[in-house]
């Protein structure tokens, strides 16, 4: 049996007002480094994403300390170090496609992040 096709738990990770909108955190879930971002819309609805925390370009655990913004339609990550794009949604790195990260199934409820990881 495929291991990736299983459903993941859904671990709490904090409140949602303890991550400063438009910015990112780290969180240890099931023993991996998870950058989880929480995005504010000009609409006043917010998102919540989950993405590796490693950046495989600086071989760094960054990936949560980087700025978002967006390029065309996607919500990116920029890397802190070499300035890679990551989609938040995908994981992909816009730049350096072999260098894409794993993204994570993440959601707000009753005012508590979750991430399934």
């Amino acid at each position: 049996m495929n291991n990736d096709r299983m459903p993941r738990p859904w671990t709490p990770i904090c409140p949602i007002d303890d991550i400063v909108p438009n910015t990112g955190v780290c969180a240890l879930v099931n023993g991996e480094q998870v950058a989880i971002f929480r995005v504010n819309s000009g609409d006043d609805t917010q998102s919540v994403y989950a993405i590796e925390n490693f950046d495989p370009g600086s071989q760094a655990a960054v990936l949560s300390r980087g700025l978002i913004g967006s390029l065309g339609e996607r919500i990116v990550v920029a890397s802190p170090i070499y300035k890679h794009h990551f989609d938040l949604r995908t994981g992909e790195c816009l730049e350096t496609p072999s260098y894409s990260v794993s993204a994570f199934a993440a959601r707000v409820e009753n005012g508590q992040v979750w991430v399934a990881a």
